[in-house]
C-alpha cells in the first residue's frame, strides 16, 4: 500500500489525535528521530506517555489487555541488537500516540509498514514495556555482546521451585516487550509490528494474551478463581514507596537505576477441580471471604491481616497454609513485590494432574499470567515464592508452566532509546 493510501485509511485515527497529515515526511532514521521527540503529547485521557524517568506499563493503571512476547535474538552484533532497540523506541512512542509506526530504513533493514487494522481506532492508553534477560549478557558460559560484565547480580537464574512445570518453549527469552492497551486489537497490532521490525534481528520464543475486568475505583480485579488479586499490593502512587518496592537505587548497575525487575509466571489453574470444591474451601485456601476479599477475621478487603488470631477453639483464624498466611509471613520479613497480573484463556488441552494419583483429562488451559516488579528479585518473588511453593494450599490448584525474569532498563528521555545506557557501557 502506498503512504497516500495509508493516510486516506487512517485518516479517522489521525483526526482524532489532531496530527498533521504531512507528519511522516522524513526520509533518514535521524530526522524522523529528531521528529519523534518534538512532537508533544496529546493529552487525551486515550494515551499514557511514553517518555520519562521509567518505563510506562509498570506503575500504569493497569489496562484491560496485555500481551507478553519473549524474544531470541538472532544476531551475534551488538550494533544490531542497539539498533532494534532505538527502532523499536521509536515505534513505541508513535504506537503509544496512535499514530502508525512510521519507522524508516537504516540502509540495512527496509522501512516498517504499518497496516491499517487499527486505523480508525484510539491508542487506547498502549504502552510498551522492555525487558532483559540473562540470556542476553551470557550464554552457555560465553559473553554474547561484550555485555557480560554489566550483568546485575540481581538478574539471577530463578530456582527450580518445587511443583514447576515449566515448558521450555514457554520459558525465558533474551528480551520481554509487554503491551497493554484497553483495547486487543490494539495491543496485538503493536507486537504485530515490533516483531515486523524486529525481523532478522530477533525472533518471538514465546507470547501470551492477558486479559482483566474493570471492576471499578479502588476495587481489585478478580481471578479466574473468583477472589480478587493484588489486595496486598503497595501503594504505586507512593514515590517512596515504590523506591524501596520497585526502582533499583545505587546498589544496581549505572544503567539499571531506576528501572526494576520483572518476573512473569505463566501459572494453569485446575479450574474443574476447584468449581467443584466448597465455597468454605475455596475461601480457606487463600484465607480471605470470596465475595468481599476480607481477610478472616476482618470486615474489608483492606483491613489488616491478624495473623495471631485464633478462633474460640484456640485454633488460627487464619490456616497455616493458607495463600495469604504465608504471602503476608514473607512479607513481615520484607519481601515486597509491585503485583500487575492478568488471566489468560487459551482453549482446553490434555492435562495431568500434579498430585495423586495423577489423572489425565481434558481441562481448561486457563489461569494467570501472573506478572511483579521489585528492586531486587532476590529480596521480592523468589523469597516470597519459595516459601509458597513449599507450603501453601494454593498449589493444589495452581501450576507453573513458563515465564521467565527481565531486567526491566529506566525510561528513556526524547532523542534516547530504551536500553541505550546499557549498549553503550563499555563500548
Amino acid at each position: 500500500m502506498t503512504k497516500q493510501g495509508w493516510n486516506r485509511l487512517a485518516l479517522g485515527r489521525r483526526k482524532f489525535l489532531g496530527l498533521s497529515a504531512g507528519m511522516a515526511a522524513a526520509a533518514t532514521f535521524p530526522a524522523r528521530a529528531a521528529q519523534s521527540a518534538a512532537a508533544p503529547d496529546d493529552p487525551s485521557p486515550q494515551i499514557e506517555p511514553f517518555w520519562g524517568a521509567h518505563q510506562a506499563g509498570i506503575l500504569t493503571p493497569a489496562q484491560k489487555h496485555a500481551v507478553f512476547a519473549a524474544f531470541d535474538l538472532t544476531t551475534d552484533k551488538r550494533g544490531k541488537v542497539a539498533g532494534l532497540l532505538r527502532r523499536w523506541t521509536i515505534a513505541g512512542s508513535h504506537l503509544s500516540l496512535g499514530r502508525p509506526v512510521d519507522v524508516p530504513g537504516d540502509g540495512e533493514y527496509e522501512a516498517a509498514s504499518d497496516p491499517a487494522d487499527v486505523a480508525t481506532l484510539s491508542p487506547s492508553r498502549l504502552t510498551v514495556t522492555v525487558g532483559f534477560g540473562a540470556s542476553l549478557f551470557t550464554r552457555d558460559g560465553r559473553d554474547r555482546y561484550g555485555l557480560g560484565a554489566q550483568r546485575p547480580e540481581a538478574l539471577v537464574d530463578l530456582p527450580d521451585f518445587a511443583g514447576d512445570r515449566l515448558e521450555p518453549a514457554r520459558t525465558g527469552g533474551d528480551v520481554i516487550v509487554q503491551v497493554c492497551a484497553d483495547d486487543p486489537q490494539v495491543a496485538f497490532h503493536a507486537i504485530r509490528q515490533l516483531t515486523g521490525i524486529a525481523h532478522g534481528v530477533a525472533a518471538i520464543r514465546w507470547m501470551q494474551n492477558g486479559f482483566v475486568s474493570d471492576f471499578g475505583a479502588g476495587q481489585s480485579p478478580r481471578n479466574l478463581m473468583g477472589f480478587k488479586d493484588g489486595s496486598g499490593n503497595p501503594h504505586r502512587d507512593d514515590p517512596q514507596e515504590m523506591d524501596r518496592v520497585a526502582w533499583v537505587g545505587e546498589e544496581g548497575p549505572a544503567w539499571m537505576r531506576g528501572g526494576t525487575y520483572q518476573v512473569i509466571r505463566r501459572v494453569r489453574m485446575a479450574l474443574e477441580k476447584w468449581d467443584r470444591t466448597k465455597l468454605a474451601e475455596q475461601e480457606a485456601t487463600f484465607g480471605r471471604r470470596k465475595y468481599s476479599g476480607a481477610p478472616f477475621g476482618q470486615a474489608d478487603e483492606f483491613d489488616p491481616i491478624d495473623l495471631s488470631a485464633r478462633d474460640p477453639n484456640g485454633d488460627p483464624v487464619v490456616p497455616k497454609n493458607a495463600h495469604i498466611r504465608i504471602a503476608h509471613q514473607a512479607a513481615l520479613d520484607g519481601a515486597r513485590v509491585l503485583r500487575r497480573s492478568y488471566s489468560y484463556s487459551d482453549g482446553a488441552n490434555v492435562t495431568t494432574e500434579p498430585w495423586p494419583p495423577f489423572r489425565q483429562a481434558m481441562e481448561f488451559d486457563a489461569g494467570l499470567i501472573f506478572v511483579c516488579f521489585q528492586r531486587d528479585p532476590r529480596n521480592g518473588f523468589i523469597k516470597i515464592y519459595d516459601r509458597l511453593s513449599r507450603s501453601d494450599r494454593l498449589g493444589e490448584f495452581a501450576v507453573h508452566t513458563g515465564g521467565g525474569m527481565f531486567a526491566c532498563p529506566p525510561g528513556a528521555a526524547r532523542g534516547e532509546y530504551i536500553g541505550q545506557r546499557l549498549l553503550e557501557a563499555g563500548a
